[in-house]
């Protein structure tokens, strides 16, 4: 049977995905994707290498996004198949080889990124419940056996389909806002009581001798980790009602609602906290953020109350690159791209249980990892990493809508301006060069490297599954021309 652009195969029937996100679910699923880990993570180390201007950085990485948001728009809403930029960029160069490896780049920095992510979940988990509960391990062991906790709970829900799995998304956002609003109220109470300083706003400070440009450059490549969320979203196109009327509008709408709070974050810490104090805070697990509410509440157990309100922040970055990655293997399948057994659909739930069970198992496997080898460089450098792919990602995709303005428009669909994934290609590729990091971040080159040649080995995997698939009658095209 043919698989079309529209169903998949479960028993001998074809089932489509459920079509539940509307207009609202696409909005928090987009900005909880945004304001998620890297807020927490990323703020003290991008003023670290810029001090004071550290706003300069994330409004510039959410330029760029912005750039590269365009020309998602148009592929999604000309394109409104799961997969999305190995789904594109096999459209437009239609090399198997290709499409394989930034569909495997993808799925990769998505399921590590969330295994880091529910490292650090499961590390907070046993933090605060040591505060009331004694005899509370809090060992490396004990926090892997919690994450993998963490993801296995993350793949329920995701089985039990992205109308639950969205809707929790909502819950943990509204959560993650409410933190945001408070951590930037209580700052905003500090600077009106006379304790906040302005000019710290225009004061460069960089850990090196390094020019004015080169230390933005290098917090921008840093910013832009927290900028990659809308990559998830265009992975559940398929689930959306109306993906061409809703997804430009939505988009654009979260990406500038997310650019708001960062910008507010950033302005409260760097007038709260001096420069020089940026780059230490009190709690390093808990990340600069905290200092300001210690600031500006110093009678309140933050050190109890933090772990907690952490969990409901970085708990929605994990769930939402497992629903992608999901998506993501579940629609390779589907293009023939990646084996057909991963696209198929839960006959009741329909989700793509197979494709959650792959992606939950490499989840595991990276929490292990992260857990039992925390002397590692790799460790250290795993979010530079994902964010190095994806720019290289992002640029090819600019490249390949550029190349896909020869077929003919779909009726209704986003257009972005020729000048936007120009202007993306160039600042992608830019920020993805050793101009843009530190000499001792350049493992990063290296992490990337070898996942790379995961990549080969197991695209060489499956060719050689589909040819003697093709061979026994099974698929009905060679390896290589899907």
């Amino acid at each position: 049977m043919t698989v079309n652009s529209d169903t998949a195969v479960t028993d001998g029937k074809e089932t489509e995905l459920h079509r539940v996100i509307g207009p609202k679910l696409l909005l928090f699923l987009i900005m909880g994707d945004i304001i998620g880990a890297g807020i927490f993570a990323i703020t003290g180390k991008v003023a670290g290498q810029v001090g004071g201007a550290a706003w300069l950085p994330f409004l510039i990485a959410f330029a760029i996004a912005t750039l590269t948001a365009f020309s998602y728009l148009e592929l999604v809403t000309k394109y409104p198949h799961a997969a999305g930029a190995a789904l594109y960029i096999h459209k437009a160069f239609g090399i198997h080889f290709v499409t394989f490896l930034v569909a495997f780049t993808v799925a990769c920095s998505g399921i590590t990124s969330a295994a880091t992510s529910a490292t650090l979940v499961g590390r907070n988990l046993l933090i605060g419940i040591g505060q009331f509960v004694e005899g509370v391990p809090n060992t490396p062991e004990a926090g892997m056996w919690a994450a993998i906790a963490v993801i296995v709970i993350l793949a329920i829900i995701n089985f039990r389909g992205v109308g639950e799995s969205v809707k929790f998304n909502l819950f943990l956002t509204v959560v993650s806002l409410a933190i945001m609003a408070a951590i930037i109220g209580i700052g905003f109470a500090v600077i009106a009581s006379g304790h906040g300083d302005i000019s710290r706003l225009v004061v460069f400070e960089t850990p090196t001798d390094r020019s004015v440009f080169a230390a933005v450059t290098m917090g921008t490549a840093i910013a832009f980790f927290a900028m990659v969320g809308f990559e998830d979203s265009v992975n559940l196109v398929e689930e959306t009602k109306n993906p061409k009327k809703d997804f430009p509008k939505i988009m654009l709408i979260g990406l500038g609602i997310c650019a708001v709070i960062y910008m507010l974050v950033a302005v409260t810490v760097i007038m709260v906290i001096p420069t020089g104090d940026l780059l230490n805070p009190k709690n390093p697990d808990a990340g600069i953020l905290l200092d300001v509410v210690r600031i500006g509440l110093p009678n309140l157990p933050v050190d109890a109350i933090f772990p907690f309100l952490t969990v409901f922040a970085v708990v929605n970055t994990a769930l939402m690159n497992m629903l992608m990655a999901s998506r993501l293997l579940y629609g390779m399948a589907r293009q023939g791209v990646l084996p057909q057994f991963l696209g198929k659909v839960h006959s009741t739930r329909r989700s793509p249980w197979v494709a959650i069970l792959f992606s939950t198992a490499l989840a595991i496997a990276l929490v292990a990892y992260v857990n039992l080898d925390t002397g590692s460089s790799i460790v250290g450098s795993l979010g530079g990493t994902t964010a190095l792919l994806l720019l290289c990602v992002f640029a090819v995709v600019n490249v390949a809508l550029l190349v896909l303005r020869r077929d003919k428009p779909e009726p209704g669909a986003f257009r972005a301006p020729t000048i936007i994934p120009i202007l993306g290609v160039v600042f992608c590729l830019f920020l993805a060069g050793p101009w843009a990091r530190s000499r001792e971040d350049w493992v990063q080159y290296e992490i990337a490297g070898l996942l790379l040649v995961i990549g080969i080995v197991l695209w060489a995997v499956t060719w050689l599954i589909n040819r003697i698939n093709y061979k026994k009658g099974v698929i009905g095209t060679r390896p290589g021309q899907y």
